[in-house]
């Protein structure tokens, strides 16, 4: 059954912080070291060597970094600084120059407004970012609205953690509905990310509401969000819309029968979790190609069954959870991770293994991170609830 029974995540390597992570930090007190180093360069060196580069670079250094106020500080210390030395130097050693000092003190002083006024612009750009950040995520939530904590007797959780690079829009989509035909569930991936992603998941999620409530078998389903992608690719034309395509997984969880039915287009495969410790991979006899390519190799779509025991809770998520690496490069695997444990709810499996990846990959990962847990809970009460029995499924041959 492919069934892996309280395995401990024995040799999984634990995530240390990326090298990166570190630089930044540093970074921060580059403009001090700047300062230090100036002074000391001044003191140490012969008389007409100063530290007058380290002064001028260290506020031009905190503008990116640090507030407009403490840009200015930075500048006043350095320039305040450079006026000291020469005070020693004079007192110390007798040299003085005026016409030297005047020069090492205007130069750091039009430094130090240089970086205030570059503060200015990266406060702006930063600003006008996060705006454009809000409207995207905003169209975003519009498109993919978090389902429903309870569908049709099922306790169903959702969760999207957005990659650390500066794509405003991905491409992961997830959905659930209540159908005639037992709860159906979506999970996929785009190709590609911005706007025309999103315009593609808004396609399939739309066909997706309306094929799974009319189509009486995942298959159809499956074909339905096939043509409508076929349709909106004709529609947008050019090569990138030719190359558009979603991997995905669709899946039925028929009212009184304790069975998950599962159709599988280029996608991770599903977990389920026993609710004792135990995991099921769900693996498909065969893996379709993706939605949008099925042109390439024409087959019809199959689907697979398992049993979904009460107290079991069934895992979707896209590759932005198994293609998470740790510092070594070693991939994240939840299956090793979430052997021999449970959890009292779908939002707190969710929870939980948004929190593991992020410490195992140490920070946002470089991918978009779509997750979908429903849960059958061990007593079902209320309209539309899951009861009766649940025969034995079919399964995939070994």
């Amino acid at each position: 059954m492919n069934r892996i029974v309280r395995r401990p995540p024995a040799g999984t390597v634990q995530a240390t912080a990326p090298l990166q992570s570190d630089l930044g930090r540093l970074a921060y007190l580059l403009p001090v070291f700047l300062i230090v180093f100036g002074v000391a360069f001044q003191l140490f060196t012969p008389a007409h060597l100063n530290g007058s580069p380290f002064f001028m670079s260290a506020p031009l250094m905190a503008a990116p970094l640090f507030t407009r106020g403490k840009t200015i500080a930075v500048g006043a210390v350095a320039l305040a600084a450079a006026a000291a030395l020469q005070v020693v130097e004079e007192v110390a050693w007798g040299r003085f120059d005026r016409q030297s000092t005047t020069r090492q003190l205007t130069t750091i002083a039009f430094a130090a407004v240089l970086a205030v006024l570059l503060n200015a612009i990266v406060r702006r750009g930063r600003q006008q970012l996060a705006s454009a950040r809000e409207v995207a995520e905003a169209a975003q939530r519009a498109v993919l609205p978090r389902p429903p904590g309870h569908v049709a007797g099922l306790q169903v959780a959702a969760r999207y953690e957005a990659a650390r690079h500066d794509a405003l829009i991905g491409g992961d989509l997830y959905g659930a509905r209540a159908t005639p035909h037992g709860v159906r569930l979506i999970i996929g991936d785009v190709r590609g990310k911005g706007i025309t992603a999103i315009e593609t998941v808004a396609v399939v999620l739309g066909a997706f509401r309306e094929a799974s409530e009319h189509e009486k078998t995942l298959p159809d389903v499956a074909q339905r969000l096939e043509e409508a992608l076929a349709r909106d690719q004709a529609d947008r034309g050019g090569a990138d819309a030719v190359e558009d395509f979603v991997t995905c997984v669709l899946v039925e969880i028929p009212a009184h029968r304790g069975v998950v039915r599962v159709v599988n287009c280029g996608h991770p495969e599903p977990l389920l979790l026993d609710g004792q410790g135990g995991i099921t991979t769900l693996t498909p006899h065969e893996f379709r190609l993706p939605l949008g390519l099925s042109r390439l190799a024409p087959a019809p779509h199959r689907t697979d069954t398992w049993d979904f025991p009460r107290g079991g809770t069934l895992l979707l998520y896209t590759d932005g959870l198994s293609e998470a690496r740790d510092a070594s490069g070693t991939f994240y695997d939840p299956t090793a991770r979430l052997a021999d444990r449970t959890f009292p709810s779908p939002t707190r499996l969710l929870g939980t293994l948004a929190d593991d990846v992020q410490e195992f990959s140490g920070g946002p990962t470089d991918d978009d991170m779509a997750l979908l847990a429903a849960h059958r809970p061990h007593a079902c009460a209320g309209p539309g609830a899951l009861t009766g029995p649940h025969p034995t499924a079919t399964r995939p041959p070994a």
